[in-house]
């Protein structure tokens, strides 16, 4: 039950991190999923982990106390965050931080 609690806050803060377009924003807001349409000028985000894999997904069991993971894609250490996201925030302007999941102790 504690990992089913642990994978539905690891998806529901994750949802929330996605990005709607501004002329998706009607029909997202009816919908938790939105079919995607990319942003202009938007790119592929994973330029180095596991190239070869059709999808990068990762499972993790947390018993207690608290994990950070990589949402950057650029961290030595994925899935775990190393803080790789600190320099690339520096050199682009841009506000990517990791995800903090904690399980309370019993």
């Amino acid at each position: 039950m504690k990992f089913f609690a642990a994978t539905t806050a690891i998806l529901l803060s994750q949802a929330s991190a996605f990005q709607v377009a501004p002329r998706q924003a009607s029909r997202a807001s009816s919908a938790l999923f939105a079919e995607y349409e990319p942003i202009e000028g938007e790119g592929k985000i994973n330029l180095k982990i596991d190239l070869d894999s059709p999808k990068v997904a990762t499972m993790d069991d947390i018993e207690k106390g608290k994990k950070v993971y990589c949402r950057c894609w650029l961290s030595g250490t994925f899935p775990l965050c190393d803080g790789t996201h600190q320099k690339h925030n520096e050199a682009t302007g841009d506000n990517v931080g990791p995800l903090i999941v904690s399980v309370k102790k019993d």
